[in-house]
């Protein structure tokens, strides 16, 4: 986790951090007030999304997660990352492997805005163009990855934190 940590710190990502109040912990849930709370902007105040933010900024998704359109983002926390194998994530950061960045990325993303009161059992298409599968029963999985907290609000859609990295298949 410490070496994820510095590593995004060694790419030279400046991250807000939220308030004292607002991180007592990890996943604290950030509303969004709708002047510009955007997708991308709650989860880089959220020290649990370093690694994601780091990862959209790299494969140069930023700019479409903060604009007006909207997404639903089924967003791994740090934690996720840190169980993908040893060396996962610095080979993502090699340019060769840009179009596989942005492909696993878009994968964790839904156009539209969909809250967990909406979601049910099936399939649903993601950003990548590659389906995903939902299970609502007593909780909510994504793929297999369960989630873990819902409906963070932003002002350009909504964040459902999930416990796995999605990859797509080969």
């Amino acid at each position: 986790m410490q070496k994820i940590a510095l590593f995004a710190s060694a790419i030279a990502l400046t991250l807000t951090t939220a308030s004292a109040q607002a991180m007592a912990s990890p996943l604290a849930e950030t509303k969004a007030d709708g002047d510009g709370n955007t997708i991308v902007a709650i989860a880089s105040t959220n020290e649990s999304f370093n690694v994601l933010t780091a990862l959209l900024k790299h494969a140069e998704l930023v700019g479409i997660l903060n604009g007006e359109t909207e997404f639903t983002v089924f967003a791994p926390t740090d934690d996720a990352f840190g169980r993908l194998p040893e060396g996962t994530i610095e080979s993502l950061f090699q340019p060769e492997n840009q179009a596989l960045l942005k492909t696993i990325l878009t994968y964790h993303v839904v156009p539209g805005r969909v809250t967990s009161g909406q979601l049910s059992s099936g399939e649903v298409g993601s950003a990548a163009a590659i389906p995903l599968s939902i299970v609502v029963g007593s909780g909510v999985t994504v793929n297999g990855a369960n989630v873990v907290m819902a409906d963070i609000e932003a002002s350009n859609g909504v964040i459902h934190v999930i416990d796995a990295v999605l990859l797509p298949p080969q």
